[in-house]
Order: structure tokens, then sequence, then C-alpha cells
């Protein structure tokens, strides 16, 4: 049986040799993250239970483990912002799709392009720069982690490509990369011409909606609103030479299905729904033309006097204003409105922090008027996941 390798390896070379060398042993890897202290780690590989582990220093110990399962690429731990982190089991196939699919959008060329890499490799994000470069025979430049410095003078030395997350994307100037992929979180409001957004999770190998369109081979459908599961008249669109017609304005649960998706969790729980379509959770509508418009987490719609509020919406309209420099939108309870939505807000440096009636009307302007805050706080910081994610259930 193959084995599942867990890499306690530090992002650079290092890591990516032991990665090719698992997979030409034709076991599956399991990527850790070394920013985690030894409780943590510990906790995840009780809960995933790899059969090798490979340290930073060189060594290879064997652990009471469960073996992979043939075709068994990659394990990877999801951020756990909504629960208790799952391993995600990526078939060789499935990282193979979701590196040709990415490649073809941005037309890669290998013989000119050169990747950067440098988000968490414990993350799908951070992961998919580095398997479809080395699926694709792509240059690729690793570092070790996030360095505005870093990425820049990468940059200038002549790559083309690298995978940033909204907070990175905001320190960074980026305008020397040809295409800047843009995932983790609701995007800035405005974005240079070069700036991809991308739609993905950890289940399907990192993004397989670019600026709203679905890659080659990828389907996307809406399913009933806010259930997991799709109906008869759920609308279908895609790349895959069955697309259906879209209801324009439907808003429901973001389904998906393609090469890419993943099969099952570790220990072989199957999430997806009958004919492969896999619920994503999200909240999202269809344009008649196939464009993906994604609201944010069911679970974390706000309910404002009847009315419904997603808080990504929220924030990307606040974050314009010249006084944010991070926001994170939430809500509290309020005993005449039910909730309350209410913005976290890191003020920028130097300059005037916003007012709650300043962010209210620019909600108010944009979106409808029970979309803006009733709340402001300012904060030094936002309680994020590794991968960039706000943590909201911290927030309150």
């Amino acid at each position: 049986m193959p084995e599942l390798v867990a890499l306690d390896l530090p992002a650079g070379p290092v890591f990516v040799d032991a990665l090719r060398a698992a997979w030409d042993a034709g076991d599956a890897v399991l990527p850790l993250d070394p920013r985690l202290p030894a409780p943590a780690v510990a906790h995840l590989l009780d809960a995933l239970r790899p059969t090798l582990v490979t340290g930073a220093d060189g060594t290879r110990r064997r652990v009471d483990g469960i073996p992979a399962e043939e075709g068994d690429a990659l394990v990877v731990a999801t951020s756990g912002t909504t629960s208790t982190p799952k391993g995600v089991v990526l078939s060789h196939a499935a990282v193979r799709a979701s590196a040709l699919a990415t490649s073809a959008r941005l037309a890669v060329d290998p013989g000119r392009d050169r990747w950067v890499a440098c988000l968490p490799l414990a993350h799908i994000g951070g992961l998919a720069v580095v398997t479809r470069a080395l699926l694709t025979g792509t240059a690729c430049t690793v570092l070790e982690r996030f360095d505005v410095d870093a990425v820049e003078r990468e940059a200038r030395a002549g790559a083309t490509l690298v995978s940033l997350v909204a907070t990175a994307l905001r320190r960074t100037d980026t305008s020397a990369f040809r295409a800047v992929l843009l995932g983790g979180a609701a995007p800035p409001g405005e974005l240079a011409p070069n700036v991809v957004t991308t739609y993905g999770m950890t289940e399907t190998g990192s993004g397989l909606v670019y600026d709203g369109t679905p890659l080659d081979g990828v389907e996307v459908r809406i399913g009933a609103s806010g259930v997991h599961s799709g109906t008869a008249d759920s609308g279908t669109v895609g790349n895959a030479g069955n697309a259906g017609t879209s209801q324009e304005g439907t808003v429901g649960e973001v389904q998906v299905r393609g090469p890419m998706v993943f099969q099952h969790y570790r220990y072989g729980n199957d999430p997806r729904l009958e004919g492969g379509w896999f619920p994503t959770g999200d909240a999202g509508r269809l344009s008649p033309d196939g464009t993906l418009e994604v609201f944010g987490r069911i679970a974390e719609v706000v309910v404002t006097g009847g009315e419904k509020v997603w808080p990504a919406a929220v924030e990307q309209v606040l974050s314009v204003h010249p006084g944010v420099a991070e926001v994170a939108v939430w809500k509290r309870a309020d005993p005449e409105w039910g909730e309350r939505v209410v913005a976290w807000v890191v003020p920028t440096p130097d300059v005037a922090p916003p007012s709650l009636s300043e962010l209210r009307e620019l909600v108010s302007g944009q979106i409808a008027p029970w979309a803006g805050p009733r709340e402001l706080i300012l904060v030094a910081s936002l309680p994020r996941t590794p991968s960039g994610k706000v943590r909201r259930s911290e927030l309150a």
C-alpha cells in the first residue's frame, strides 16, 4: 500500500524535493505547517494518521498510521474556518487536471513563465503553485514565507506569475507580474488589470472559477437556497459540454463538479451529491452567460430586520474607504433588528479613521440601506487563518 508521508518541512527546495520523491515512490503527501506549535502538529497527526513523517533535520520516522490509497497524491488539511479541519484527499488525476486547466486559462508558457510560491504550502493556495509548476514543467521559485520585498524582487528578476491572498496583495507592488491569482478571501474593491480573482477551496484543488468563469472541464450550478441538495430546476453552466440554463438572479448554494474536484475526505467520507456534484456551502448566483457571483458562506449570512446581508459584499465596498486598511464584517445580536451588521476595521496608518456614518453611507449607496453597519469597532488586527481568511467566530 502507498505510504502517507507527512512533510514537516519549511517551504523551499527541500520541500519540493521531498514532495517529488514521495510521488516518484508512489506515495501521497500530507504537508504540515511549520508555524504550528508542537501540540497542534501532534493533534493533526493524530487526526490524519500518516505512516511516515519527514522532519526538517532530514530524518524519516515511521509512525502508527493508515496507508494512503492507490492514486492518492495529496492529503491537505482544510483551514477549519467553519469546523474541525478535515483531510481532503486529492488524487494524482485531480491535481494534474487542476494544473492543466489553470495553466491553459493563464496561457502559461513553461519556456518563458516563472511562478513565485510565497503562500503557506500546508494550504492549497500555496501548494497548488508548486504542484502545477511541477506537472507542467514551469519554473518556480519557492519562498520560505511571504515577504513583500522578496516577492517584488522576484518580479523584477523576471518572475511572471504569483498567487496571493487579499492582505498580501494590498501590501505588494504586483505591477511587474504578468498575472496575479487572488484567492482566499473577498477581493479588495479595486483591482489592477493583471489580477485574476479565483474561486475555489481545498476540496476543488484550488481555484476552479476565474473571474467568475469556470475553467475548462468545470461545471457550476446553483442548488436550493440554504440547503445542501441539488434541485431539478437548478441552473447549470460550465465548459464540460452539457451546460444547462441558469436562473438569473436566483441565490442558492454553489455546487461544482469537474476532474479536479476531490472524491472523499480521509477515511472515505464522500460529501458529493448524485452525479458527483460537490456542495460548497457558499451562496451565489449565475448570470445568463454563466458568470458566477459568490456572496459568502451560507452559514455566515446576517439576517437583520428580515433582510439578508452577505458580509463579503459589504467588506468589498468598505475596503475602498481610504481610512480602511483591513475590514471584517460580522454580526451581533440586536434587540430591535434580530441581528445587526458590525464592521471591525483596521485603520489605515496616518489617515483619519472612518466614522460609522461614512461607512453606512458608502454601503447604502452601493448595496442597500439595511446592509450598512450599525456598529463600528476599530482594532489593531483581524483574526485570520494561516491562509488569510478571517475567523469570524473570533470577532464577536
